[in-house]
């Protein structure tokens, strides 16, 4: 799964590795967790736009706004049936641009944080899916899931699950109107080059966010 990341990346760089005109507009994280507003790339008609978005997806339909915290993912090999996803991932896919993200490797002594992070990539572009909802108040939010699958070999041993990955050359077909060539991109491993490391227990803690999180422990 992908239940926490981080985004320290300079905007510009950002810009850069996704070609965009405008330089994204965000707050610096080293401790993303559900339910935060967070960095997302998306159509706006023919242009691409950056937007802040809830972590947690909550569907058009939904009449619990809060059920974005248990969708914070969603499994490529079933969202497209997934009445939660299937339509989010048909019409409204996203990219979650990330400097790179935890996972905890469980044992018998507990569980072991690590930070995985890109080597070829200013940022890690994981496959995301965004959802519109107005409440009976006229309140808009506008939330994301990131989809995952199985791990690469290289990540296995950590966890059965990872985000999904994009390369460079697959973003537009990601971001694209015709769902089918998306929906390819789902299957099998799109892993990109990344380093995993230990880091401190104290990122288990969702209050700490500073730059010694991402520090090899």
């Amino acid at each position: 799964m992908c239940g926490r990341y981080f985004l320290d990346t300079l905007p510009e760089l950002l810009a850069e590795q996704f070609r965009t005109h405008k330089h994204p507009v965000y707050q610096v994280s080293y401790n993303i967790a559900p339910t935060s507003r967070v960095l997302a790339l998306r159509t706006h008609g023919v242009e691409l736009e950056w937007a802040n978005l809830s972590w947690g997806l909550v569907p058009s339909w939904s009449r619990d706004p809060k059920a974005g915290v248990k969708s914070i993912n969603a499994r490529a090999e079933t969202a497209a049936e997934k009445p939660m996803f299937r339509s989010a991932l048909k019409a409204r896919r996203c990219i979650v641009p990330a400097s790179g993200y935890y996972e905890w490797q469980k044992h018998d002594g507990g569980k072991t944080p690590f930070a995985i992070v890109p080597t070829e990539q200013a940022a890690l572009a994981f496959a995301g899916i965004w959802e519109h909802h107005t409440d009976r108040d006229g309140v808009v939010l506008e939330s994301v899931a990131i989809l995952t699958a199985e791990p690469t070999p290289a990540l296995a041993y950590i966890h059965d699950r990872m985000p999904i990955m994009l390369q460079p050359e697959q973003y537009a077909i990601w971001l694209g109107e015709d769902p089918t060539p998306a929906r390819a991109l789902l299957t099998g491993h799109l892993g990109v080059p990344v380093k995993p490391y230990v880091v401190s227990s104290a990122v288990g803690n969702v209050r700490n966010n500073y730059p010694g999180l991402i520090a090899p422990a």
